[in-house]
């Protein structure tokens, strides 16, 4: 059954939010006075945010899609148009990762991570932004990464990335005239399921992994999930108007 647009109440889009940095975006965006759409590949897997939602007295919609599949997001987008409101604002932070050196990465290791990262934000962005255009407003923030800027075994990963920054400036071009603004953050080292996995897969224990990478960083800590959903809440904001087209690395240490 459709629900009622909650009245007054700007509607968010956060693309992989079940779980780590996009669910610490989801609830922060909801603290600001969104209501907003979790979105990830599995709806069940969505229920944990939403529930973190409604707790803190905000509004959240479950959704499953797969950012990939073109027919999939725009009727997902609808969906949250119907039940939310039209979405003015969206975050492109759904991904994945298929970590390999370059001589034995197959096509379809490449295939998928381009696709969840890359096409995922290409997909989501052109169905948000006719809500967004439409209202004269709209916030566009994709996730990239400190590995736009290279790194060893990630071949897919950090071109993926780097092609968000790419597209992320060429949003901001297009879209500026109407009222719509595009960003990128781009995280460094962020304790989460995925990093854990990459620590697993290198046979390192996840507590020397993380003090590594802590020792290499200038403020001596790792980031966490709250770290970017500051700065993504920052560019959905109404005080970020005049900043667009901008990639904002959240490495504790100076990047780019």
């Amino acid at each position: 059954m459709t629900q009622p647009t909650v009245p007054g109440r700007r509607v968010a889009i956060v693309t992989g939010a079940a779980r780590g940095i996009g669910a610490a975006t989801a609830r922060r965006l909801a603290r600001d006075g969104f209501a907003v759409a979790v979105l990830d590949l599995d709806e069940a897997a969505c229920a944990e945010t939403v529930a973190a939602v409604g707790k803190e007295g905000g509004r959240a919609l479950a959704v499953g899609a797969d950012v990939a599949d073109a027919d999939a997001v725009d009727a997902a987008v609808a969906r949250v148009a119907g039940e939310l409101g039209p979405p003015v604002v969206l975050v492109n932070n759904a991904g994945i990762t298929r970590d390999n050196l370059l001589f034995r990465m197959d096509a379809t290791d490449w295939d998928a991570v381009i696709g969840v990262h890359l096409r995922g934000a290409f997909l989501m962005s052109r169905a948000a932004q006719a809500y967004m255009t439409k209202a004269g407003w709209g916030r566009i923030v994709n996730l990239s990464s400190v590995s736009a800027l290279g790194n060893r075994g990630q071949a897919n990963y950090s071109a993926a990335k780097a092609g968000l920054q790419g597209l992320t400036k060429t949003l901001a071009v297009e879209l500026g005239k109407f009222g719509v603004t595009a960003n990128a953050v781009a995280p460094g080292f962020v304790v989460t399921e995925m990093t854990a996995a990459t620590a697993e897969r290198l046979g390192v224990p996840f507590e020397e992994f993380k003090a590594a990478r802590a020792a290499a960083t200038p403020v001596a800590r790792v980031g966490h999930p709250e770290d970017i959903a500051h700065a993504v809440s920052f560019f959905a904001s109404e005080e970020a108007g005049f900043v667009t087209g901008q990639v904002l690395y959240v490495a504790g240490g100076p990047r780019g």
